[in-house]
This record gives C-alpha cells, structure tokens and sequence, in this order.
C-alpha cells in the first residue's frame, strides 16, 4: 500500500501564469509559501519557509485565474510530483511540483486580523469559491459544486484537548 498525499496552507509568492493548451485545457503554476515558527535553544524565535511549485489543471486553472493573486492565504490539496527534463547544455534537470486536486481559498494577507496573529473571523462578504478536480476524466462537462470555507482556526469549545 501507498499514499502520495500533500495538504498546504500557505500564502501565494507570485501571481499564477496560466497557459491555455491546443486542446484547450487551461494550466496555472504558482509557488505556495508555508512558514514554521519555533524557538531555537538560545530562545529566539525563528522562522523556516518552504516554497512549493504549485500546478493546477482545468477548473483549478480558472479558479487560480480568477482569484489567486500574490498574498493570497489558499488550502490546497493534492500529490507530489517530481518530472525531468534536460536543459539546453543537455544536463538532467529535475523539478517537484504539487499537483493540486483541490484548492480552497483562506483570505489574502492583511485582509483579516489573522495577519497580526489574531484568530481568523469568517468574513461578512460573500464566501470565496472552492474546487476540487474531478477524480476521473468526464465524457462531458460537468459541473463541480461551491464549497463554502470553513474557518479552520475558530474555536468552537466543544474539544476536549487538555491544553
């Protein structure tokens, strides 16, 4: 048995680059950026960001096309991939991208007191979109359903956990 599977919650370092296919399948690649805070043996806090290539196909595409811009605070799921190619010079280069199969977006940064450190309020405007890629290819369109965010940081007070 085995399980390829990649859950991010970060911010988008660049605004996506879509490319249109002859087939016309649309593709975005954008990179994620998913920041781990500690403190260190001396005390000081420090922080470790890890950068991820991003690429989302068809419907992620447009939803990447229309709403994702630099800043903006996205849920994604999906599985790792890593393909090679050769360069100019004929060298062997390699690259490890997240497929995503679903995104969801969070808010942008600055646009919610989560930026300061504060709990995250789900906003009073209407929910941003959310879409998950099909699991197969369709002989036709169809249509994937909204769903709404859920604030993933809100206490709800009904956990048991002792701390």
């Amino acid at each position: 048995m085995s399980l390829n599977k990649v859950l991010l919650i970060g911010n988008v370092g660049k605004d996506p680059e879509i490319r249109h296919l002859e087939s016309g399948a649309s593709v975005a690649s954008f990179t994620l950026a998913t920041s781990e805070r500690y403190r260190d043996r001396g005390g000081e806090l420090r922080e470790n960001t890890e950068w991820h290539n991003i690429v989302a196909w068809r419907q992620l595409a447009d939803l990447a096309a229309n709403y994702i811009k630099k800043g903006t605070q996205i849920f994604v799921e999906g599985t790792i991939r890593t393909r090679s190619w050769d360069d100019q010079n004929g060298a062997k280069r390699y690259t490890t991208e997240i497929m995503a199969n679903s995104i969801q977006l969070l808010g942008r940064r600055g646009d919610t007191p989560a930026a300061d450190g504060a709990p995250v309020q789900a906003p009073a405007q209407r929910p941003a979109p959310s879409y998950s890629a099909p699991r197969q290819e369709p002989a036709q369109p169809q249509s994937t359903p909204i769903i709404q965010p859920e604030d993933l940081t809100a206490d709800s007070g009904t956990d048991d956990l002792p701390f």
